[in-house]
């Protein structure tokens, strides 16, 4: 395959599989061959095994990083702290791609950023959506509510009033404690419903003020 091939079949693409390039009557050990030398050159990014973005000089879109999460493990959702730093729900920046799924745990660090991954039981899995997180880019995120209650089932005594005063949990606008409540019956961990029978007087305490 040359270059130019490769730019006019992938070119719009923020992040792009290998397999993408396998269809057809084509060699697959020279399609792996010709993208190593390609990333070696410094045109191509290795995301991880099978996952490319197109160095910056060539990119026309600048991959999203919940978007490459989603990528990275298949089956999985942007949750905890980055979902909640995404609604507006904590302050601090997060600088780690956290997400949830049936896979294994996981950090994954490339030159695109760093990823968290953190298994969830299958039976947990629900409570996100697709979104248009970047201009013509869709990622799977946990909703405000799916997001604070992953992060308390990931942390260890994440359901005492201290911990979650220690969040500093803002705009709580965006929160709904029905659909928390809701979830949280629906997931049937004690700890869950412990945290969010918390939760709801945390936030009404300074009429929509942060904790």
């Amino acid at each position: 395959m040359k270059w130019q091939s490769l730019l006019a079949l992938v070119g719009d693409e923020p992040v792009f599989s290998s397999a993408l390039l396998l269809s057809g009557k084509v060699s697959a050990p020279q399609v792996r061959l010709q993208l190593s030398r390609w990333v070696k050159d410094g045109r191509l990014i290795q995301l991880r095994r099978g996952l490319y973005a197109l160095a910056p000089v060539w990119r026309k879109v600048e991959p999203h990083p919940f978007l490459i999460a989603n990528r990275l493990q298949r089956g999985s959702y942007v949750s905890a702290q980055s979902a909640l730093a995404f609604h507006g729900m904590i302050p601090e920046y997060v600088p780690v791609v956290t997400s949830v799924g049936p896979g294994r745990p996981e950090t994954v660090r490339n030159p695109l950023g760093a990823f968290q991954f953190n298994h969830l039981a299958r039976q947990l899995l629900f409570g996100y959506s697709q979104i248009e997180v970047a201009p013509k880019q869709l990622a799977f995120v946990a909703s405000p509510e799916k997001a604070l209650l992953d992060l308390i089932h990931l942390t260890a005594g994440a359901d005492s009033e201290k911990y979650l005063r220690q969040l500093r949990l803002q705009n709580p606008e965006a929160l709904n404690m029905a659909t928390m409540t809701e979830l949280a019956q629906r997931s049937s961990k004690p700890k869950l419903i412990r945290a969010t029978r918390l939760v709801g007087p945390l936030l009404a305490e300074d009429s929509g003020e942060s904790l």
